[in-house]
């Protein structure tokens, strides 16, 4: 998460290790999530999800920071990144409902190079050849995996192509308002928002809704999952850059495929598999690229300025 981190400071390898932790813990919620979606409307497994997350930040937040949970400076702008998120949240859902696991995560990682993309125009950042290549090859990866005759759901397909969308908004709309806000009042507003918007939405399907405590329960567990994630990917970045800690995120599909296929068999076929670990590729090189190019522009900037090749040869 943008505006976590203070560069160069705490353990790098620690905040490997809890980057690592994170993407287990969001593939655990994926499995959950497909487990749910499958048995029940996904607007009432969500409204239960957020409701958890809701809580657990009221509960370990609220106390210590009381008021500064919910300020905001541009409040309409948190409101929206909300908004985002809960449409991604609804399309991972319902996605996740008719796919494997492992292709729907690989799917939505197109909206890392959509940001990359996106934020040249948008936020006036620059984009290096690999950028540009991995972003294309990323892209190459996804069309595997929807490969028209494919054995995927086409609808399914569809709904995991619009989260990608409604996720690179939210991840555009986190780095503009990172400048601005607060960590814990951006993860406190889409929680209350996304809680709102899905208890609106689950109200038509409680009717005769009573499933056994062990679904409930997993439900609360889905909610506390996406919170821990959150909470151990903002320790993380207090640990290393947010350029060291890129290509690690990745490890989530691995995560992802591997948990899917322990929990309902899915073995992903060898196209998919392919496009899978081109999209991996892809996004490591570029993150990698990134982080070394940050390293040399630190070292040249420590470096100081050069002089002209005339005055040191006279020098000399």
């Amino acid at each position: 998460m943008p505006g976590l981190a203070v560069a160069g400071a705490g353990r790098p390898l620690v905040g490997i290790l809890l980057v690592v932790l994170a993407t287990l813990a969001f593939a655990l919620a994926d499995v959950a999530t497909k487990h749910l979606a499958m048995l029940y409307p996904v607007s009432v497994v969500v409204a239960v999800r957020y409701l958890v997350n809701l809580g657990l930040l009221a509960l370990f937040l609220l106390p210590r920071h009381g008021k500064r949970l919910w300020q905001a400076e541009r409040t309409w702008l948190a409101l929206l990144r909300g908004l985002c998120l809960a449409a991604a949240s609804l399309t991972m859902g319902l996605a996740l409902r008719v796919m494997p696991v492992g292709e729907t995560v690989a799917i939505i990682y197109l909206a890392p190079f959509a940001v990359m993309l996106l934020a040249v125009p948008l936020l006036g950042e620059r984009v290096s050849t690999v950028g540009w290549a991995g972003a294309a090859f990323g892209f190459v990866g996804v069309l595997l995996i929807a490969r028209p005759g494919g054995s995927l759901d086409p609808l399914g397909v569809f709904f995991a192509v619009v989260n990608a969308g409604f996720s690179t908004a939210y991840h555009l709309l986190t780095r503009l308002l990172s400048r601005t806000e607060t960590t814990i009042s951006m993860l406190f507003h889409t929680a209350w928002v996304g809680a709102a918007v899905f208890c609106v939405l689950a109200v038509p399907s409680l009717e005769g809704f009573s499933p056994p405590a062990l679904d409930v329960g997993l439900m609360a567990l889905l909610g506390g999952l996406a919170t821990i994630g959150h909470f151990l990917f903002t320790a993380a970045y207090r640990e290393a850059p947010a350029s060291l800690l890129a290509p690690v995120n990745y490890l989530h599909l691995v995560w992802a495929g591997g948990l899917g296929w322990m929990a309902f068999g899915h073995v992903p076929e060898s196209w998919s598999l392919a496009g899978m670990a081109l999209v991996a590729g892809a996004g490591v090189a570029v993150a990698l690229n990134s982080h070394l190019e940050r390293r040399r522009t630190r070292a040249e900037a420590a470096a100081g300025p050069r002089l002209p090749q005339q005055f040191t040869e006279k020098e000399a």
